[in-house]
C-alpha cells in the first residue's frame, strides 16, 4: 500500500486536475490554492506550483504566462473526465498521426488533437526512466523516392473537400490544371480522397463526364460546397480503382514487359519482384526479365531509374517511348 503522503499527494493532484477550467485565462496558482483548501487539502502555493509543473508532463494542461499572475487550464477539447492513454497507445498515436491527418476530416482531427498532445507528453514524460517510451526515435518511415516537400494545402479547401465526400454533395471549384497551365471553373462529384506520397488527391467526376480523374488538393483555388446530391458511377469501388493501378498515372492497360537486366538489378528484383507472375532466367552476366504490369508513367519512371542497368525488348511502344525520352535527354545535356 502507498504511504500516507503519496495517498494524500494523488488525491490532492487528481482533485486540482478536476478544479482546472477548459478554456484561458485558467486559474491562478493562488487560486487553485484557495479552492484546493475549501476541498480539504492543505498546501501552499508553491506545491501547487509543482504540482502544475509535473502533472503537466503527462496531461495536456496550458499555462496562459501572457501575463502575470500565470493561469492555468485544460487544453481545449480535453479535460480530466479523458480518460488516460497507455504507454501502447502514446506510441501507436505519435507513430500515426503525420500519416493519418490528411485523410481524416477536418473535425475529427480537431477533436483528437487533445490526444495527439497528451500522447506526446507521455512519451516525453517517461523519455528517460522507459525505454519504451524511446521507440519513437528509433523508427521512421522513409519514402523510396526523392524527399519531395509536401506543397501548401488551403486548410478551408480541405475542410470543404472532405464534408462533400463525407455528405455526398457536389462541389463548384475552381482549379489549376498543371499540366495544361490552365484554370477551369468545374462541378464535381467526389469519390474519395488518397494521399500519394506528400500530394492528397481528391477522385471525382467532372460534370458532364463519367470517367474518374484525380484531383491534387492543393491546385484547388477556390472551393464551395453545394447542396445538389453527388453523382456517383455506379461501378466505382475505390479497393478496385487502387488494385487496377490507376494511382501509377497513365494508362491502366497491362502489358507483358521483356527485359534484359544485370547482375545488380537481378539480385535486387530476386528480393523485390515488381509483379506477381515475374520471372527471372538467369544468363550470363545478367538475367531476362517478363512481368506483367499496368502500362503506367510510374512503370516509365522505374525503367528510367535504372538506365544501364536494364535493356527493354518487348513491348515495342515501351522501347521506342524510353529510347526517345534517353534521346531527349542526351540531347538536352549535350548542350
Amino acid at each position: 500500500m502507498p504511504a500516507n503522503s503519496t495517498r494524500r499527494t494523488l488525491a490532492r493532484q487528481w482533485e486540482l486536475l478536476k478544479l482546472l477550467p477548459n478554456r484561458a485565462p485558467g486559474l491562478t496558482a493562488l487560486e487553485l490554492q484557495s479552492r484546493l483548501q475549501s476541498a480539504g487539502h492543505d498546501a501552499s502555493k508553491r506545491t501547487v506550483e509543482r504540482d502544475l509543473v509535473e502533472l503537466s508532463q503527462i496531461f495536456p494542461l496550458q499555462c496562459n504566462d501572457k501575463g502575470t499572475p500565470y493561469g492555468w487550464y485544460w487544453t481545449p477539447g480535453s479535460s480530466a473526465s479523458m480518460p488516460g492513454i497507455s504507454l501502447a497507445e502514446a506510441l501507436t498515436l505519435r507513430l500515426v498521426e503525420d500519416s493519418i491527418r490528411p485523410l481524416l476530416p477536418v473535425y475529427m482531427t480537431k477533436s483528437l488533437t487533445p490526444l495527439f498532445s497528451q500522447a506526446r507528453q507521455k512519451i516525453d514524460a517517461l523519455n528517460n526512466s522507459n525505454a519504451s517510451a524511446r521507440w519513437p526515435d528509433k523508427v521512421a518511415c522513409v519514402h523510396p523516392e526523392l524527399n519531395l516537400i509536401a506543397p501548401q494545402v488551403d486548410e478551408d479547401h480541405v475542410e470543404t473537400v472532405q464534408q462533400a465526400l463525407l455528405y455526398d454533395k457536389q462541389l463548384e471549384c475552381r482549379y489549376y490544371a498543371a499540366h495544361k497551365d490552365q484554370t477551369r471553373n468545374l462541378m464535381l462529384n467526389p469519390l474519395a480522397l488518397i494521399q500519394r506520397g506528400q500530394v492528397t488527391y481528391l477522385l471525382a467526376t467532372a460534370e458532364l463526364y463519367d470517367d474518374v480523374r484525380q484531383f491534387a488538393l492543393h491546385r484547388f483555388e477556390q472551393v464551395t460546397l453545394l447542396t445538389s446530391v453527388s453523382r456517383k458511377p455506379n461501378d466505382f469501388d475505390l479497393q478496385n480503382y487502387l488494385s487496377n493501378g490507376a494511382m501509377q498515372f497513365g494508362s491502366t492497360a497491362q502489358i507483358q514487359l521483356e527485359a534484359w537486366v544485370n547482375d545488380g538489378l537481378f539480385r535486387l528484383l530476386s528480393e523485390t519482384p515488381i509483379a506477381a507472375d515475374m520471372t527471372l532466367i538467369k544468363e550470363d552476366n545478367g538475367a531476362i526479365l517478363t512481368a506483367t504490369l499496368n502500362d503506367s508513367w510510374e512503370l516509365k519512371w522505374w525503367i528510367l531509374s535504372h538506365a544501364g542497368s536494364i535493356q527493354i525488348r518487348k513491348p515495342k511502344q515501351l522501347l521506342d517511348d524510353i529510347t526517345q525520352r534517353l534521346k531527349s535527354a542526351l540531347e538536352l545535356h549535350a548542350h
